[in-house]
């Protein structure tokens, strides 16, 4: 069990370990941490690691998520940027495929539609799709996460998956990944705002049926 979301010291924090509560996964895992640091030992793991943390630093408070991915992206001395992102948002993938583009990457960029196959081949009924009664072609994270396996990306940056798209992306590809935004639909792709807002989401947050699985 690991419960860091409700804890009432976070001692991780401040190197107080004595005050971490019994539940605590350092309390827990104790051998876990030895095995995470013979990780990041490991020569690329290191050197991720240390470009993140100077990242981190350097742009506390200054810099943008675009500018930190760029400037993670130049410390790890990567060339060949993917840029993996939801057809829904085309017009901004393209604005930010120009904006890594002049700073000095080669962008690969890969929409979700690609390869136009039909939703039907997964099995979903007319009633399943977003506009019953077109066509709809499946997003094909799969698909995107292999193309840019072939051209070999350095580093591959999401933009607007779906919930589940991302996480089949993430799943299958080769290179590294970061997230540059996260699709909400309701709150300009902001999801924390439900959270930020919770008192006027939570009946709404709170009023979710679980269907049954598939």
């Amino acid at each position: 069990m690991a419960d860091c979301a409700n804890c009432g010291s976070y001692a991780c924090r401040t190197n107080q370990k004595e005050k971490a509560p019994p539940d605590c996964p350092m309390n827990q895992f104790p051998e876990a941490y030895e095995e995470t640091m013979e990780e990041y030992l490991k020569p690329e793991t290191l050197r991720m690691a240390r470009a993140a943390a100077i990242v981190e630093a350097t742009g506390y408070g200054k810099w943008t998520r675009l500018e930190e991915i760029i400037e993670f992206a130049w410390r790890m001395d990567f060339k060949k940027l993917g840029l993996v992102f939801c057809s829904g948002l085309r017009a901004e993938a393209r604005k930010v495929a120009k904006v890594l583009k002049a700073a000095g990457f080669q962008v690969e960029s890969v929409c979700c539609k690609t390869g136009s196959k039909p939703k039907e081949l997964l099995g979903l009924k007319e009633e399943e799709k977003v506009r019953p009664g077109t066509f709809e072609p499946m997003c094909n994270n799969i698909a995107q996460a292999k193309i840019l396996g072939r051209i070999k990306t350095d580093l591959n940056v999401l933009m607007g998956l779906c919930v589940g798209h991302d996480s089949l992306f993430l799943k299958h590809s080769r290179a590294p990944v970061t997230i540059l935004a996260v699709k909400d639909r309701v709150l300009a792709h902001n999801p924390l705002g439900a959270i930020y807002a919770e008192h006027y989401y939570e009946t709404k947050l709170a009023g979710h049926k679980k269907p049954s699985p598939l």
